[in-house]
């Protein structure tokens, strides 16, 4: 077993390169949604497009976030190695951050509801993360109260604190946005992003606007407190992240957990796209979008695939 000193020279003898494991994230593929636009009558002169955000290393959109907050502590000297990272999540963000923290020699521990998919909470116990499981019932706030708690009662913790870190949605700013742009040729009408944290589309919707002020960019949330649609938020009941800014869209849309789970099944079956539950409710906020339209080109994110919801009943 290696000590704290004998792990830390480890990290720090490792060279940041091309070939480093932080270089992949980002640069994630453009997909267009061509057969979900044909079975909803959507003219093709609307063109539905999708960020795959299972293809950063950790397997979601999180990677971007969780590598934005590390790289910006470490700048400002809040994040040494060796020390421990504690921060909430409802699973991918831990998961980015277990698995930079194993990359990059950081303890990472994280309180997270104990109804969490098995999946993710194997991943993160793989990873070697510190796990603190909290009452299902109060959801992702639970648990944001909860590392609230400990971040209170041991300073010498770093709470990366992503609902109010504004390095959360400046990731988007730096690296999505950009792709976005480049991807679709500067042709992008439309920006639809659901809610959990806000940043994804935070950061996104604010850099896209500097490229062209005429792009419309759709909040999306769920219909109602209580749904099923794990990783976003319905902001009128949650607690509100401080990075969230609800003047910042230009429109909002509601998603039915049903109407998730639905679309989830079409993209995998005619798609081919096996993705998680708020990726297909970005699919269906987009096709709300896309509906309205004459033309335009309605661009989304999928934040991660299927693979860590394999237990749900969805699945079965």
């Amino acid at each position: 077993m290696l000590s704290t000193i004998e792990n830390t020279r480890l990290h720090e003898s490792v060279p940041t390169s091309a070939n480093s494991l932080e270089a992949q994230v980002g640069n994630t593929p453009l997909l267009r949604l061509w057969h979900t636009a044909v079975a909803h009558q959507i003219p093709d002169t609307v063109a539905i497009y999708a960020k795959a955000e299972w293809f950063n290393p950790s397997g979601s959109v999180k990677d971007r976030a969780a590598l934005n907050i590390i790289r910006t502590a470490e700048e400002n000297g809040q994040l040494q190695s060796g020390m421990t990272l504690l921060d909430s999540t409802s699973g991918n963000m831990g998961i980015a951050y277990a698995m930079l923290g194993a990359a990059r020699g950081y303890n990472v521990r994280l309180t997270l509801p104990s109804n969490a998919s098995p999946e993710r909470i194997a991943i993160l116990k793989a990873y070697g993360a510190e796990l603190i499981l909290t009452d299902p019932l109060e959801g992702s706030d639970g648990a944001i109260v909860a590392a609230r708690e400990l971040a209170a009662a041991d300073p010498t913790l770093f709470y990366a604190n992503q609902y109010n870190n504004s390095a959360n949605w400046q990731a988007h700013t730096k690296s999505t946005a950009p792709e976005i742009w480049r991807q679709t040729d500067g042709q992008i009408t439309h920006f639809v992003a659901g809610l959990g944290t806000s940043g994804t589309f935070t950061g996104t919707t604010r850099r896209l606007k500097q490229f062209n002020p005429h792009i419309q960019t759709i909040a999306m949330q769920p219909d109602e407190p209580f749904h099923g649609l794990e990783g976003l938020k319905h902001m009128p009941s949650a607690l509100k992240p401080g990075i969230y800014d609800e003047q910042l869209a230009d429109g909002e849309t509601a998603v039915r957990t049903e109407d998730a789970r639905a679309m989830a099944h079409f993209l995998v079956r005619h798609e081919g796209l096996f993705v998680g539950i708020s990726a297909a409710a970005a699919v269906v906020a987009s096709l709300n979008v896309a509906k309205k339209l004459d033309k335009g080109v309605v661009v989304t994110i999928l934040p991660d695939n299927g693979f860590k919801y394999l237990s749900d009943t969805l699945w079965q």
